[in-house]
């Protein structure tokens, strides 16, 4: 029998931290993940809910998450989203490790954004910006904080405004960064306009935001909103933005931002340009004056893997001892 070493919350927090994450995604984009041909995301539903797998590989590495959405369990006080992480050795196949997959989602995500909004700052046509005066977040919950963290981890920024539509949540959220030195306040839709840097993380399936309610040069960053039926972001916003999104493939299968903008034949047929996250680390994304620059992103399997293979290293180099015991998976 073999032991496999399951990874919690601690353990993952112990081996990689925000800005090391950001690493881990730009560092993939930099050798040439193949972020085209990532395998798509499978759904499976339920009874209760469905199941969603992302299964990709690396030359190290071939891994899979393993996600349950159960959209009843914020009635019974549970998580709607829960996660487990498997990676395995990619030429044998064998099982290395199982990681927590919520608090990895939690964390590879605003990563992701992160290298995006930083590839978009330094694209401004006016010179490269390097820092964020004014940062807007739409929403409240975890991955509106997380993506605060991380980029207040990754450049110097100013003030932080939380758009949320449950006013007590995000006075919570508000307070929690006051708490961490962040010069964060509660704000209206109305002050979106005079933020460098907007980020939307809601659940939204109708836009929150619209050509209108940014200003010409803001950076949009929609991470919220999934499938070809949700979308965060009006389709004017979408059509007079400089466009950066993971990949095209990805994009054009499931972002309602971008299928809801355009007929897919009209994307297909290149009547807006597009630019992939590796394109933009690679210095190929070109903005134009007074036009918002939008990244639009849905998930994809080659992130997670990524940020796995950093923890697995990191937890190896500090010769870090996963939780053994009663949480081994024996096989």
């Amino acid at each position: 029998m073999t032991s496999v070493p399951v990874i919690g919350v601690e353990e993952i927090d112990a081996a990689i931290d925000r800005r090391g994450a950001v690493d881990a995604i730009e560092a993939a984009l930099r050798e040439g993940v193949d972020i085209e041909s990532d395998a798509p995301r499978l759904f499976s539903p339920l009874d209760s809910g469905e199941f969603l797998l992302m299964p990709t590989q690396s030359p190290e590495h071939a891994g899979i998450k393993v996600v349950t959405i159960a959209p009843h369990n914020t009635d019974l006080g549970l998580p709607k989203i829960q996660a487990w992480y498997l990676v395995f050795d990619a030429e044998t196949l064998s099982p290395l490790a199982i990681l927590e997959g919520a608090h990895l989602t939690i964390l590879r995500t605003p990563a992701v954004t992160a290298v995006a909004i930083r590839g978009m700052l330094q694209a401004d046509p006016r010179g490269a910006k390097e820092s964020i005066d004014s940062l807007a977040v739409i929403g409240s919950g975890p991955q509106a904080e997380a993506h605060v963290r991380t980029l207040v981890d990754l450049m110097p920024v100013g003030a932080v405004s939380i758009v949320g539509r449950t006013p007590g949540r995000a006075a919570q959220l508000v307070e929690r960064l006051r708490g961490s030195g962040i010069r964060a306040a509660s704000a209206t839709r109305d002050e979106v306009g005079a933020a460098d840097v907007v980020i939307a993380a809601t659940s939204s399936s109708t836009p929150v935001l619209s050509r209108g309610d940014v200003g010409d040069h803001a950076v949009v960053g929609a991470i919220g909103s999934h499938g070809t039926a949700h979308r965060e972001l009006a389709g004017d916003l979408v059509t007079d933005a400089d466009l950066v999104v993971e990949a095209r493939a990805s994009a054009l299968r499931e972002n309602g931002n971008l299928l809801q903008a355009r007929d897919l034949a009209e994307w297909q047929a290149g009547a807006q340009p597009v630019t992939n996250l590796r394109e933009l680390v690679a210095g190929a994304f070109v903005r134009r004056e007074a036009r918002p620059a939008v990244y639009t992103g849905v998930g994809m399997s080659w992130e997670d893997l990524a940020v796995v293979a950093r923890i697995l290293r990191s937890a190896q180099s500090a010769d870090a001892s996963p939780r053994r015991g009663n949480t081994d998976v024996r096989n």
